[in-house]
Formats: structure tokens, sequence, C-alpha cells
């Protein structure tokens, strides 16, 4: 799967819910990705659902095969974690 992706673009991963916080959020797992991520979890949600954690682009790394995401923190991943993207409507392609 060959992605050009850019900065802005709003791109979707895939997330494991690990545990419910009492905070109210859920700590998830995301490939590729390294440490637990924690973001509001869909309603009705447990720990074992697997959720879509959707964020845009803040830099690319074509030399690692990595892309960090901004959504609602930042998560580096590698690109080929991406399930679906989206080009930004400001981009020059």
């Amino acid at each position: 799967m060959a992605l050009n992706l850019d900065i802005g673009d709003e791109v979707t991963l895939s997330a494991t819910i690990l545990k419910l916080l009492q905070s109210g959020r859920a700590s998830v797992e995301i490939p590729s990705h390294d440490f637990p991520f924690a973001i509001e979890p869909p309603a009705n949600a447990k720990p074992g659902d697997r959720v879509a954690v959707t964020g845009h682009v803040t830099g690319v790394d074509l030399d690692n095969g990595r892309v960090t995401i901004k959504a609602g923190g930042l998560v580096t991943v590698d690109i080929m974690s991406v399930l679906a993207w989206k080009p930004s409507r400001n981009s020059s392609r």
C-alpha cells in the first residue's frame, strides 16, 4: 500500500481498548506505537473492543516509514498501520 501522506491529511488507525480508566477515558494499544494511549471511548466500550482513532498528520518520515498523527496527543506509527486516509483540502496534490 503506497500512501502519499502529507501534513494535514486525515488518517484513521485501529486501536484495542486495554482498560477503562476512572477518569472516563480508555487506555488503548495502537499497533506499532510502543506506548499506551488514552482516548475518549465510545459508549458501551469494554476492554478488548477495537476502535478507530482518527487524527491529522503532523509529520511524515519516509526514510523510516513512520508518520506522526495528532489525535488528542501525538502518536507516531508505521505508515503501514494507517487504515484509511483522506487528503486535506489545502493539499497541492
